[in-house]
């Protein structure tokens, strides 16, 4: 990923937003996976679900290693990321070898969430 300063603004510092996304993100437990919108409310904020996905994106390549953002999907169980980088494609690999079952439908990847969401 490139670096920028927007991006190393928005992970510096204490107990931001951010933070408390990464934090939310870093317990959901290999082979569940949690929406956007339910990051938002346990991180404070119900209706930050798209801040969430801003979040995930703006991580550098060393947090990635250390930030399992492939577990975190839209509200309707598809996978819906748009980076170019980090591809849906690669969410799903990344999934299953978690023992997510993750299918094809339509050109898009999607994961039952009655079965693979985690539940706090």
């Amino acid at each position: 990923m490139k670096k920028n300063s927007q991006r190393q603004l928005s992970t510096k510092g204490g107990d931001n937003f951010y933070h408390r996304i990464y934090g939310m993100v870093k317990v959901i437990p290999p082979g569940k996976v949690a929406t956007y919108g339910q990051i938002a409310a346990l991180a404070g904020s119900p209706r930050g679900a798209r801040m969430v996905g801003w979040a995930l994106h703006v991580l550098s390549d060393e947090q990635l290693v250390h930030t399992p953002w492939h577990r975190v999907i839209n509200r309707e169980g598809r996978i819906s990321t748009t980076c170019f980088e980090h591809t849906c494609d690669e969410q799903a690999l990344l999934l299953k070898k978690e023992g997510v079952i993750v299918r094809k439908s339509k050109g898009n990847y999607w994961i039952d969430l009655k079965q693979f969401q985690w539940k706090v």
